[in-house]
C-alpha cells in the first residue's frame, strides 16, 4: 500500500471490561476484571498476527466497555505495542474512551502521557434522576470533575457522549443537559438516542410493558431539538449522532478522524473481542467472548468468529444507508464512478417524492437527507434499497 496515494486506515481496540453492565447496552461487555492479565496477553498476540496486513493508519480508538477500568500502565503497553507494530503515520489522532467515576486526574495524566489525544467521556446526562434511571455509576458532579480532570491533564480535544429519549424526558429536561454541555465547551458532542436493542434488559422490561417506551413523535422532537440548539450554539452538525465544535474563522471542525472512516468506506482493523474490522469488500468479526477469544489466541490462531465478502449490490446499499447518516450525504459522483448508477436518474420519481415532502436536498454533486429525513433515516433508506439498485 502506498501511504502517499491510499485513503489511510483506522485501528479500534475493543477493551471488554465494566465496572457495572448497563442495563440498555448491547455492546459486549464483562465485569470479571480478574480476566484482564489473559486479555492483555492475547491482545498484543493479536496485535503482531494482525499487523502484517499491508495498511497505514492515522487512527487509534481504544473503545468498549470501558476501557478506564484498565490501570493506566496497561493502556500504555496497548498504545506501545500498537505504535511498535502497526504503520502509524505521524500525527495520529488516538481516542480512548472514559467514564465518570473510574478516573483519577493522575489516571488522565498518564494515559495523555501514553499518546491519547483525544478523550471521550461517558456524560449520559447532567440530570441525578436521569443517571439513576439509566443505572449509572457515577454521579453529574463526577462528570464536572471529570472534565475538569482532562482539562488539567492537557486534553484540548475532549468529547462528551449524552443520551436521549428517556421514558417521560421532557424537552426542557434535555435543553438543560444540552444547555449544560455547550456551557463546557468541549470539541465534540454525540447525542444518542436511547434505543432498545434486543436481547438487553431494558427491551424485555419495555416489552414486559413495565417501562412505558417515548412515542415517535416525542423522539422526533427531540432529536430536532438538538440539531436546532447545537447548530445555533457553534457546533457543526455532521454526522445524525454527532456534532463537532466549528470555528468560522478558518471553517474548521473537531470531528472524530476515526469514527468517520465508519461513514466513508474507510478500512479499519477491529481488535479484542467481538470487534469488526472491515477491508473491501470483506468484513470479519471476532468471537464476542472473551475466554474464547483468548483461546484461540493461545492456540495461535486469530480470533475470527466469522467473515463475509460483500457483494457488488450489498457495497451498493452499504454506500447509500451510511451516505445518508451523514449531513453531506451520497457523494453521487463517487458513487457513479465506483458503481456505475446515475443516482439521480435511477431514483428519480422516489427523489422528487421525498424532495417534496421535505425529506431530502439534492444538488449536482450530493443528495442528503433534510434535518426532517434523518429522523427517518432507517424507513428512508429501506426504501430505497428495497429497489432494484443493481
Amino acid at each position: 500500500m502506498n501511504p502517499d496515494t491510499e485513503i489511510p486506515a483506522g485501528i479500534y481496540i475493543h477493551i471488554p471490561f465494566c465496572e457495572k453492565k448497563c442495563f440498555y447496552c448491547d455492546f459486549y461487555s464483562v465485569t470479571d476484571i480478574s480476566q484482564i492479565p489473559l486479555f492483555m496477553v492475547a491482545l498484543k498476540k493479536e496485535i503482531q498476527m494482525v499487523s502484517r496486513v499491508s495498511l497505514v493508519f492515522d487512527t487509534l480508538y481504544i473503545g468498549g466497555g470501558t476501557p478506564s477500568v484498565l490501570d493506566a500502565d496497561l493502556v500504555a503497553q496497548i498504545i506501545g505495542f500498537a505504535f511498535k507494530y502497526f504503520k502509524i503515520l505521524p500525527e495520529p489522532e488516538v481516542t480512548m474512551e472514559v467514564n465518570p467515576g473510574t478516573v483519577t486526574l493522575e489516571d488522565l495524566t498518564n494515559y495523555r502521557n501514553s499518546g491519547v489525544n483525544r478523550l471521550n467521556i461517558g456524560v449520559q446526562s447532567f440530570h441525578a434522576e436521569n443517571l439513576k434511571w439509566l443505572d449509572r455509576i457515577h454521579s453529574a458532579e463526577q462528570a464536572l470533575l471529570s472534565l475538569d480532570w482532562a482539562r488539567q491533564a492537557g486534553f484540548d480535544n475532549v468529547g462528551l457522549d449524552l443520551i436521549y429519549g428517556l421514558p417521560a424526558q421532557t424537552e426542557n429536561n434535555w435543553l438543560e443537559d444540552l444547555e449544560r454541555a455547550v456551557d463546557l465547551h468541549p470539541e465534540h458532542l454525540s447525542c444518542y438516542m436511547l434505543t432498545r436493542e434486543s436481547g438487553t434488559p431494558l427491551d424485555k422490561e419495555v416489552s414486559a410493558g413495565r417501562i412505558r417506551w417515548a412515542g415517535d413523535n416525542t423522539l422526533r422532537g427531540l432529536f430536532e431539538t438538538t440539531i436546532d440548539y447545537l447548530t445555533r450554539h457553534g457546533f457543526l452538525h455532521y454526522e445524525v449522532s454527532n456534532f463537532a465544535r466549528f470555528t468560522e474563522a478558518d471553517g474548521s471542525a473537531w470531528k472524530s478522524r476515526h469514527n468517520s472512516k465508519y461513514w466513508s468506506f474507510a478500512p479499519y482493523i477491529g481488535l479484542g473481542p467481538s470487534a469488526h474490522s472491515f477491508i473491501e469488500p470483506e468484513r470479519c468479526w471476532n468471537h464476542k467472548s472473551v475466554q474464547n477469544y483468548i483461546r484461540e489466541l493461545q492456540d495461535g490462531r486469530l480470533p475470527v468468529a466469522d467473515r463475509e465478502k460483500l457483494t457488488r449490490e450489498q457495497l451498493l446499499m452499504e454506500s447509500i444507508y451510511l451516505g445518508f447518516r451523514t449531513t453531506k450525504g451520497i457523494d453521487l459522483v463517487r458513487l457513479k464512478d465506483k458503481f456505475g448508477i446515475d443516482f439521480l436518474k435511477h431514483f428519480h420519481e422516489m427523489i422528487a417524492d421525498f424532495e417534496k415532502k421535505g425529506f431530502l436536498k439534492v444538488t449536482k454533486t450530493h443528495c442528503a437527507l433534510t434535518v426532517k429525513g434523518m429522523a427517518l433515516l432507517d424507513s428512508i433508506t429501506a426504501a430505497f434499497t428495497n429497489q432494484d439498485i443493481c
